[in-house]
């Protein structure tokens, strides 16, 4: 899949992370039902291999499904034999190139300068800036515009309905929203509030996109 294309269209990435692998599936296809098209399942849950099998064959063959948190080359063969279309790293690591190796797209994690142009090198589909939150916000994504105008920024971390209408409305490719959107669904909590902040997030997405 041409990641980077559809970060651009879709602006919004839902990471899932889930204690109870019923409850993340579950999360997983509520998420697609209300049009949050790219969805991150993160190997640090449980069973989470489990979980990407279950939403690839609920799904089919033609709606998007990444592994996040991939760290190791183990990690990014696991999610490919899984059906992962893409894959979302938290740093620079042997993933990276092990999932490229195996035809995924990779939304590499990055904080630095000196990060962002060593996964420039390795030819990533986008840039993942983690943890944004804690690195300055908004502003700190607009301070790595200047020397990094055409970075293709991805902001992880901390990203709530506040945050993503600001970091997109800086020129960020999309957001990744972890809890602020998923909350407890993913550990059997209320799907109905659930589909609520997925409207708002979806609406802040396609304003974004206007």
């Amino acid at each position: 899949m041409d990641l980077t294309a559809a970060l651009a269209t879709h602006r919004l990435v839902a990471i899932v992370r889930g204690d109870d692998p019923d409850a993340a599936l579950r999360t997983v296809l509520t998420l697609a039902e209300e049009g949050v098209d790219l969805v991150e399942v993160s190997l640090s849950g449980k069973d989470t291999l489990t979980v990407l099998e279950r939403a690839r064959a609920a799904l089919g063959p033609d709606r998007p499904l990444g592994a996040g948190t991939v760290l190791t080359a183990e990690d990014a063969r696991a999610a490919h034999a899984a059906g992962a279309d893409f894959v979302v790293t938290p740093g620079l690591g042997p993933g990276v190139t092990a999932a490229q190796d195996l035809g995924l797209p990779v939304l590499a994690g990055v904080l630095t300068p000196t990060e962002i142009i060593a996964a420039s090198a390795l030819g990533v589909a986008a840039l993942k800036l983690f943890p944004l939150a804690q690195a300055g916000g908004a502003a700190y994504l607009k301070a790595l515009q200047g020397p990094f105008p055409d970075a293709p920024f991805v902001p992880v971390g901390g990203i709530d309905e506040s945050a993503a209408r600001e970091c997109l409305a800086a020129g960020a490719l999309a957001v990744g929203v972890g809890s602020p959107l998923i909350g407890d669904a993913a550990d059997g909590g209320s799907v109905t509030a659930l589909r609520e902040r997925a409207r708002r997030f979806r609406a802040i997405a396609e304003e974004a996109g206007r």
